[in-house]
């Protein structure tokens, strides 16, 4: 009885085996980087982009300017390959001077075939840099657009301190205006992915310049406004989907991620209405986006909702989350060599950071 009993159970699996069906899953790249100075050769009386003209000190030229975009085009085209055949369907943006310059970028030959559409708003920051949302026209319909200013105001911050961080850009303070820091917009996007509304928030924090400890109280505002945003939204709708992205200027683990914002690492931390950071576990294995005194971390971010982690995939919902550090856009050689291959004074280069992304996967 006992082989008769072993042959039905084996005859069994082997049936149910034959007859199940492998599940099948459509899959979008959601992406954020940093394009570092990304500017244009025309020079802008109301912005601090001297040096990047022809006769400033970056000596930035046309020649140059076109082989920055054919860079930047070549890395958004395959941004999530080999798992995605498909360029980003969202791609955040930071450190762009205006909309004739990602205008440019799209028209690039490896862009071109995506028809990608651009949401841009001109920030307050004295370099003229500002955020921006790409986006797949064919996957992606915006149905609401807004630029968030973050107030902040100057306070006692020392002129050198021994941990000064030499990054990605100054903070400018206008004494006319009760020193007011004037850093970027936060851009929030609402549209629908393919039928999923999506709620999509584009950041680029103030910067450690003048040191972290005494810029840190900058980024911690800056967590504090991404929160309420997020919460008004959840607020209209509990189930809300939101993604915050960005150069946060801060690591998964420091005060502005995980107690302003409240970003848990682990989805089991993650209570309703909380948010979830994937990045986080990346910085833990010691991956970076970013290299300063060959100390690395992770400022390049995407964060979301507790309503993009449910194992549940009839509807959109987080797959995986990495960093994009392809071999031909990091340094071979020198001093600086494994960092992100960024401009030299003679040559068009990536960018100090390296992008990331994400996967949002449903089952069909």
């Amino acid at each position: 009885m006992r082989y008769v009993t072993l042959i039905f159970y084996c005859l069994y699996f082997c049936w149910s085996t034959s007859n199940s069906q492998p599940r099948k899953y459509k899959i979008h790249t959601i992406a954020f980087y940093n394009f570092e100075n990304l500017y244009d050769t025309v020079n802008d009386d109301f912005t601090n982009d001297d040096e990047w003209t022809p006769t400033g000190t970056q000596h930035w030229t046309k020649e140059k300017y076109e082989q920055k975009l054919k860079n930047l085009a070549r890395v958004i085209a395959e941004i999530g390959t080999p798992e995605n055949s498909n360029a980003p369907v969202l791609l955040g943006c930071a450190e762009v001077e205006n909309r004739a310059v990602l205008e440019d970028l799209i028209k690039e030959p490896k862009l071109q075939q995506f028809d990608f559409g651009i949401i841009h708003f001109d920030s307050p920051d004295k370099r003229g840099i500002d955020v921006a949302l790409l986006y797949q026209k064919k996957y992606f319909r915006p149905t609401s657009f807004s630029n968030i200013p973050l107030i902040i105001y100057k306070k006692n911050i020392p002129k050198k301190e021994e941990e000064s961080e030499i990054l990605d850009d100054e903070i400018e303070v206008k004494k006319e205006n009760s020193n007011r820091v004037f850093t970027r917009d936060q851009l929030l996007v609402s549209g629908f992915l393919e039928n999923e509304e999506m709620h999509i928030i584009v950041n680029h924090w103030p910067s450690r310049s003048g040191g972290e400890k005494a810029t840190t109280l900058f980024r911690e505002a800056a967590g504090k406004l991404n929160r309420k945003i997020i919460d008004s939204l959840q607020q209209i709708n509990p189930q809300a989907k939101v993604m915050t992205m960005g150069d946060f200027n801060d690591g998964p683990i420091n005060t502005s991620i995980k107690i302003a914002l409240g970003a848990k690492g682990k989805k089991s931390e993650v209570s309703a209405f909380g948010v979830f950071n994937p990045f986080e576990e990346l910085v833990n294995k010691g991956m970076g986006t970013i290299a300063f005194r060959d100390s690395w971390n992770i400022f390049d971010q995407i964060i979301m909702t507790e309503s993009l982690i449910k194992s549940d995939f009839t509807t959109f919902n987080f797959w995986k989350a990495n960093i994009f550090n392809r071999p031909y856009i990091i340094q071979s050689s020198g001093q600086y060599k494994g960092y992100p291959l960024r401009n030299t004074l003679t040559e068009a280069g990536f960018s100090d950071h390296f992008p990331v992304y994400i996967y949002l996967i449903k089952e069909f």
